[in-house]
């Protein structure tokens, strides 16, 4: 997921003018009935998999922290 937000989401999120990758996608926002979670040191596919055969019947939105925070945001103030 690091290497995915490092060299895919940044880059491309930062060119949009620094949104969220969901923000950038859906500028008024969804309603999410879903949250997602994940390990940063976890693999992309590994993700994408469990995420795809977890997938609640229904469901049409999702919470994703790498995809809904703006990831080139500087928190150090905010965690320090």
């Amino acid at each position: 997921i690091r290497t995915v937000v490092a060299q895919f989401i940044k880059p491309i999120t930062a060119a949009a003018g620094n949104v969220s990758w969901a923000l950038m996608l859906h500028p008024d926002g969804l309603p999410c009935d879903l949250f997602i979670t994940h390990a940063w040191a976890e693999g992309i596919f590994e993700f994408i998999d469990k995420v795809a055969n977890s997938w609640p019947a229904g469901s049409k939105h999702a919470y994703c922290c790498m995809l809904s925070n703006p990831q080139n945001l500087d928190v150090s103030s905010l965690i320090a």
